[in-house]
Order: C-alpha cells, then sequence, then structure tokens
C-alpha cells in the first residue's frame, strides 16, 4: 500500500470507528436480554409441544396474556405505582442514613467500637421478623412499610460506607496531611474519589435489598402493590397472576439499578479499570 492510499484510508478508519463503537455501545445491553428470552421461548416451545402442562408455570404468551388484561383494567399501573413509591422512598430514608452512621463509624474508632456491634447484630435479624414489631409501632399504614424497607436498605449501604472509609490507602491520607489539606480538603480530595466506588456498589445492593423487602413490607395488611398481586394470586389460585407479578419486580428492580448506574457512572470516570478498557474496546 502506498503512503498516499495510507494517508487517505486512515481518516476513514478513524470516522468508521466512532460510530462502530456508538453502535457497539447501544447493542451491550441487548445481550443481556438473550438469556432470558431464550429460556422463554424454549419453555414456550416445550408447553406448546405437550413436553408440559404449563398449568403451575405458565408459558410467557399467558403471563403477556396476563399482562395485558391487569394493564386494561388499570391493575398493573397501579400496584407497580404502589410498589416503586414504596422502594423509592424507603431507599432514600435508607441510604441517608446509612451513609451518615457508615461515615461516622468509618471515621471515628470510638464510635465504631460503641456501635458496630449492636448494628451488626439487628443486622442478622431476618426481615420478616420486624414486621409484628412495626405493625404494633406505626400501623398497618405506609410508615410501618416504608420502615421496613429503610431497614433493608441501610444496612448494605452502613458497611459499604464504613467498609470503604476504613480500607482508604494510609499513604493518600498522609499526603494529605503532607500538603496541609483542611479537613474538608481532605474528604472532598481524598476520601470521597476513594469512597465513592465501593459506595456505588453499596448503593445497588441496598436498591436490590429494598426490592426484596417489599415484598415483606406488603405482607402488612396492604391492598394494593405487586406484593398483594403475588398474595391475591396464590389465594386465587392463579400461578400466571403470581408469575407476572414477579417478572414485573424482576422488570422494574432491573430499571432503577439501571438509573443508579447510569446516574453515578459521571463520578467514575476517573477510574483506570480494565473493565473500563474492555468495554471502550
Amino acid at each position: 500500500m502506498s503512503l498516499v492510499q495510507m494517508t487517505v484510508s486512515r481518516p476513514e478508519a478513524v470516522e468508521r470507528r466512532p460510530a462502530n463503537q456508538h453502535r457497539a455501545r447501544w447493542m451491550r445491553p441487548l445481550i443481556g436480554l438473550l438469556l432470558p428470552l431464550g429460556l422463554a421461548l424454549a419453555w414456550e416451545l416445550a408447553v406448546r409441544a405437550g413436553l408440559s402442562t404449563g398449568r403451575l408455570v405458565p408459558p410467557p404468551s399467558v403471563i403477556w396474556d396476563t399482562f395485558a388484561e391487569l394493564a386494561a383494567a388499570g391493575e398493573l399501573q397501579r400496584h407497580a405505582l404502589a410498589t416503586t413509591t414504596r422502594v423509592l422512598t424507603g431507599f432514600g430514608l435508607g441510604v441517608v442514613s446509612g451513609t451518615v452512621l457508615g461515615a461516622v463509624t468509618g471515621y471515628s474508632t470510638f464510635i465504631m467500637r460503641l456501635l458496630d456491634p449492636t448494628l451488626q447484630a439487628l443486622r442478622a435479624i431476618p426481615s420478616i421478623a420486624w414486621v409484628p414489631l412495626f405493625i404494633l409501632w406505626l400501623g398497618i399504614f405506609e410508615s410501618s412499610k416504608v420502615t421496613l424497607i429503610a431497614v433493608g436498605v441501610f444496612f448494605p449501604v452502613y458497611l459499604g460506607v464504613m467498609g470503604a472509609i476504613r480500607s482508604v490507602d494510609r499513604k493518600l491520607v498522609e499526603v494529605g496531611r503532607a500538603f496541609r489539606l483542611s479537613p474538608l480538603a481532605m474528604v472532598r480530595r481524598i476520601l470521597l474519589p476513594a469512597v465513592l466506588p465501593a459506595y456505588v456498589l453499596a448503593l445497588r445492593s441496598g436498591l436490590g435489598l429494598g426490592w426484596m423487602f417489599v415484598v415483606a413490607a406488603e405482607l402488612l395488611g396492604a391492598s394494593e402493590g405487586l406484593g398483594f398481586l403475588l398474595i391475591d394470586g396464590q389465594q386465587l389460585g392463579k400461578p400466571a397472576q403470581i408469575v407476572a407479578a414477579i417478572v414485573a419486580f424482576a422488570i422494574l428492580g432491573k430499571i432503577t439499578d439501571w438509573i443508579v448506574v447510569l446516574a453515578t457512572t459521571p463520578l467514575l470516570r476517573w477510574e483506570d479499570r480494565f473493565s473500563a478498557r474492555e468495554e471502550a474496546n
């Protein structure tokens, strides 16, 4: 190849590469749909071929019809909105309290020795064990449900923040002290960047537990919500409604997790990670 051909072809390659990267960025999330869609298609074909009756585990076509019926009646939107509102409210309360206590116990060894043993003991209590106590304290209305969800979110956020602060490299802190950074500057320029990656993981873990705890929360006399759909389907013997509610939980949980990832990605662009290089290729 001549020098002229090389100089002409390179700009075209440079132009094609960003276009290919942009296309690949939008195609990557679709890869995650291959497994669930493949399993759904396989089960649909198995039921249609007579390998299973599909009575206890309905095929995707029956679940889709159930979704359509619930959406046409407005039930799906009402229950999904009620559950999502509870999860987001409890998530906000759990994140704030977990972040504050995690930061305090991570920064102060004395406070950690004072508070952490009690919090670790409370963390071992199953979610369903809190239900009767919250009913007695807060009644069967929204406050008890939101509080239970906040408890589920609190512990992973608390542990993530405390562990991240206590595992900050001592050399980084010493460099900050050598430059005589103020406490606020030390937090903003050293501690916060060091803690952010673990904090994002703690947020995602707490959000996942929030969606898990909302089912127990909606056992507290709820008259609406996806947990109510689960119980209603069980009592009326409607397996398609039960599976549809489970699928709705999965979809909403994934959407909210995706939103957290999108919101926190700009805060972590400074990381020089191996996975980031792999994703860029």
